[in-house]
């Protein structure tokens, strides 16, 4: 009898931390979805290494997801949709941009509060933007002593 308590009480303990990681993770990948968002939208000109469901982080802190990107057929930009947590308010003149862990780490959407005392409502659009910046380009611009922009015939 003691024998057979021993194995339920054991089975119960393993299904207790099998759930709490099985909502651990649904919380952290965002499956449950955020509380309290809303959306944010923001035109890049490169959002290369970002996807639906990257971290959208102010100081570091994780504040929003990217919940969908589209390519504008009008101005060839990247149009990337955000959902923001209510208690992190925005000003309108924010600025938003694409950035990396390091060399080999990943890329997120970083927020640089700006100065003004309106905030963004929801829906709104950050306008100042700006994209990820091409580790190939940086390289070729030092090993070519010069700006790679002049060699390509395509740049403004």
């Amino acid at each position: 009898m003691a024998y057979e308590r021993a194995e339920v009480a054991t089975g119960a303990a393993v299904l207790a931390v099998a759930i709490g990681f099985a909502v651990y993770a649904a919380q952290g990948s965002g499956v449950l979805g955020e509380a309290e968002s809303y959306p944010l939208t923001a035109s890049f000109r490169s959002i290369e290494g970002i996807g639906v469901g990257s971290d959208v982080r102010l100081a570091g802190v994780k504040v929003g997801t990217v919940t969908d990107l589209t390519l504008n057929p009008g101005t060839f930009f990247a149009d990337a949709e955000i959902s923001m947590r209510n208690d992190v308010q925005l000003p309108v003149d924010s600025t938003i941009l694409v950035s990396s862990e390091g060399l080999l780490g990943g890329n997120f959407i970083e927020v640089l509060p700006g100065g003004a005392l309106e905030n963004l409502e929801p829906g709104a659009e950050i306008e100042d933007t700006q994209g990820a910046v091409s580790l190939i380009n940086l390289l070729l611009k030092f090993v070519g002593g010069g700006d790679a922009a002049a060699s390509d015939p395509a740049a403004p």
